[in-house]
């Protein structure tokens, strides 16, 4: 249980997949604008990342390595997590078409989130740098991505907040819109690196 427990947190705040390892920039610029928009790409990601880790384990698990079929895991995962992410367009698209709209390019554009492939394939092989070090279960597959999609919603929010907040101050032209964004994902990432030993 305690290993449990320190994957969750660890993947929050340790191994936080966009202040750490620079996976999922393009929708964490895109819209952290608004806290609003954030919160609502926030639970879509983490919705598409615990099942798309289920079902791409799972594949990995009884298809692909039974038949010898390894070599079509990227093309694979990517099809389930596209597959998913248009089952989450049309749930959002029903249930709220204010957030809908906010999201606009945003929500579809979590198909080619990288973080969300990036998970995948971190699951199946957690340590890219030692071949055969062996993978997540399921449960650990399950908690990691619960862990990465909550760190990359707190990194969202986080930087939505801030943002929000630099939109009422008179700051100098050319610090004005991305580059103080880009300031203040930098000044986020390195107050998360404070949690590495």
């Amino acid at each position: 249980m305690a290993e449990l427990f320190a994957l969750f947190f660890a993947a929050i705040f340790v191994n936080n997949f966009v202040l750490s390892r620079f996976l999922g920039i393009c929708p964490f610029f895109g819209v952290s604008k608004r806290v609003e928009t954030s919160v609502g790409m926030g639970m879509a990601v983490i919705f598409v990342m615990t099942l798309a880790s289920v079902i791409t384990w799972l594949l990995q698990a009884f298809f692909l390595d039974l038949l010898g079929l390894g070599y079509l895991q990227t093309i694979t995962f990517i099809l389930v997590i596209a597959s998913l992410v248009q089952l989450v367009e049309l749930a959002v698209q029903k249930i709220s078409p204010t957030l809908y709209k906010a999201l606009g390019i945003f929500l579809p554009l979590i198909t080619t989130n990288c973080a969300i492939l990036g998970l995948a394939l971190l699951n199946i092989s957690p340590d890219i740098f030692v071949p055969a070090s062996g993978s997540y279960n399921l449960l650990q597959s399950i908690v990691h991505a619960l862990g990465a999609g909550v760190g990359f919603t707190l990194a969202l929010v986080m930087l939505a907040g801030i943002r929000e907040h630099l939109d009422n101050l008179e700051l100098p032209k050319p610090l004005a819109g991305v580059p103080i964004a880009l300031i203040s994902a930098g000044i986020l990432a390195l107050a998360f690196s404070g949690f590495v030993l």
